[in-house]
């Protein structure tokens, strides 16, 4: 007989918009115990199984604290109200709640009547939202017209009852069925109150159910928290104002590029960011977060670091097609890696295709070129153990591109313009200085061979694991390495030496240190100005954890052929600290999104 043996939830806390997949694992008739489902079109010795889900609202409505999901709340923000805000970043469950966020929340006022309307309707269908009556109370409807994350209403289940499916007296709840499949994503009409998922085994032929239901319940289901929008900021003066795609696309010869390392959900463990709620941690959560994230940005090329193979091919690839995006892909190696082979990371690339055709694609892989320099080099009884400390799986992606806008491209082919994207993850301990600086240092003389052949603009993007001031930094920023630098001591196999060869011909400049050149006053270009440092021009943090806050992330560009027109604005600490450090339920990673706009130079004859 077909039975249920055990049925629990991957989260305690439902998010509206994110997936719910119960772990159900049944008893089939054979007496094997497996998590494989019996739907209704392939029964097991004439039975299958029978998916229900309920939400179930209350008589009392309860609105949801927007700092503290998982608390009610007991005031709310009229400002919030006046000012047209969602209605649900309006409460908080403590005045000490609405006092400690003062300085955050208050931004949301400030804002208010500069937010574009596009960016409020996306807010609202993407993440649903409270009521908005004067009254502050939660919707109760039976029955909702808001949709979810990138989904029509009936996705859940087909047609279902907008009509109770049972009422308890003695409690005032009443069940509503919302769903009839195994999984179900939360919508805005289920903010604030808990779900029911129940499975049966059910006779194919009778229709009726074996045995009686197995049921769990989930907490409240909470909005998914949305964090204020970060702003572009035009580095050739003071002006500040919301991303706008429009506005980005009609400026010609202009185009946005996005580095971002996004967490690998691998990585994602409640061990190394224990002060992060579970719920928060989860990758239904976080990919819905980084995808809403990121598509917000309309970046025109996007580089993103830590992408494990199976959530490349499943969710960013398809989901980022639909956007107008085209990818490209390279994970890491596996010579070191030992683990799910799907779950391995690498650096992905994403190109709009109305402003980019995709020209060339090369490969770096780091393990290949200390296979090379270990032959050149290392005495042949020593290259296992010079093997060990150079083998680390990294990977480079460079992307050529050509441009379709400008003065350039179909109208005149003689003059194409060419663009090529390094995007890199030089994941390796801090202990091994020497093994960071020279794939560092291999990375950027293949680029060198590729400028050699091609007149192009070249951007570098990337998590380094390198601080500013170190010598990688130092490589990438002046062209070389002082040949009294302290990493430099650091060099048991010699790899190092001569460090007169140390060097580049690339002119490579960081986007960010911009923000240091800029020109005039302003509260806001002051805010700027603090969140770099004075002594490297460089962010203060790009990397935000309880452990460690510094800048890891950068984009530089070769000065000679580009220039930065805009930067997206950096995010202070003190806002960050209030969930104690990255990730958070607002951001989903523990580093923060970079982004800058750049402009192509004319060209000179020669």
């Amino acid at each position: 007989m077909l039975s249920v043996v055990r049925v629990h939830l991957p989260s305690e806390i439902p998010i509206v918009g994110c997936e719910i997949t119960p772990y159900v694992l049944l008893r089939r008739p054979d007496g094997a115990v497996s998590t494989e489902d019996v739907p209704e079109t392939a029964p097991a010795d004439g039975q299958f199984m029978r998916y229900r889900w309920y939400r179930i609202q209350s008589d009392r409505k309860v609105p949801i604290c927007s700092v503290h999901p998982m608390e009610q709340a007991t005031l709310q923000c009229l400002g919030c109200l006046k000012s047209k805000i969602p209605v649900a970043k309006s409460y908080h469950c403590s005045a000490k709640c609405f006092s400690d966020a003062w300085q955050h929340h208050k931004v949301l006022h400030e804002r208010a009547s500069s937010a574009l309307n596009e960016n409020g309707a996306e807010e609202e269908e993407l993440f649903g939202r409270f009521g908005s009556g004067g009254s502050g109370v939660l919707s109760t409807a039976g029955s909702g017209s808001l949709s979810n994350f990138g989904q029509s209403p009936g996705v859940n289940n087909g047609p279902v009852p907008l009509y109770p499916s049972g009422t308890d007296k003695n409690s005032g709840e009443t069940w509503f069925e919302v769903g009839r499949l195994r999984t179900y994503t939360p919508t805005a009409d289920d903010i604030g109150h808990a779900l029911k998922f129940e499975c049966v085994a059910v006779d194919s032929e009778k229709r009726s159910p074996i045995g009686p239901p197995t049921s769990i319940m989930t907490s409240r289901v909470i909005p998914a928290p949305t964090p204020t929008p970060r702003r572009l900021i035009q580095v050739n003066g003071d002006v500040l104002g919301h991303l706008d795609l429009d506005s980005q696309t009609s400026s010609l010869g202009t185009f946005t590029v996005l580095s971002y390392n996004i967490l690998a959900d691998a990585y994602a463990t409640s061990d190394a960011y224990s002060y992060c709620p579970t719920w928060a941690l989860t990758w239904t959560y976080r990919r819905q977060n980084l995808l809403r994230e990121i598509i917000g940005y309309h970046a025109d090329i996007i580089c993103l670091q830590e992408v494990q193979v199976n959530h490349f091919e499943d969710f960013f690839s398809p989901e980022l097609d639909k956007h107008g995006y085209q990818a490209l892909y390279k994970k890491r190696t596996t010579e070191v890696y030992s683990g799910n082979p799907m779950a391995i990371d690498g650096c992905a690339t994403f190109f709009r295709r109305d402003k980019f055709s995709h020209v060339k694609k090369y490969e770096v892989e780091f393990n290949k070129a200390a296979q090379s320099l270990t032959d050149a080099i290392i005495p042949a009884a020593q290259k296992r153990v010079a093997l060990s400390r150079l083998i680390k799986d990294n990977i480079a992606l460079i992307a050529v591109l050509e441009a379709k806008f400008g003065n350039h491209g179909a109208e005149n082919p003689g003059k194409r313009q060419l663009l090529c994207v390094a995007n890199t993850h030089i994941n390796v301990h801090q202990d091994l200085k020497d093994v960071k600086l020279w794939e560092v240092h291999t990375l950027l003389k293949g680029l060198e061979k590729i400028a050699v052949s091609a007149d192009i603009p070249m951007l570098v993007c990337g998590d380094f694991n390198s601080t500013p001031g170190s010598s990688p930094h130092a490589l990438l920023a002046m062209g070389k390495v002082d040949q009294h630098h302290p990493d430099l001591a650091i060099d048991p196999l010699g790899i190092l030496r001569p460090p007169s060869k140390l060097n580049h011909q690339l002119p490579l400049v960081s986007a960010y240190s911009a923000f240091a050149r800029m020109v005039g006053v302003g509260y806001d270009l002051e805010h700027q100005r603090r969140r770099t440092d004075p002594a490297t021009n460089e962010p203060l943090f790009t990397n935000c954890t309880r452990d460690f806050t510094g800048t890891f992330d950068y984009i530089f560009y070769t000065a000679d052929s580009l220039t930065v027109d805009s930067l997206l604005e950096l995010l202070d600490e003190e806002s960050l600290r209030k969930d104690t450090a990255l990730p958070s339920p607002e951001w989903s990673s523990d580093h923060i999104a970079l982004l800058a706009e750049f402009r192509c130079k004319p060209r000179i004859r020669r």
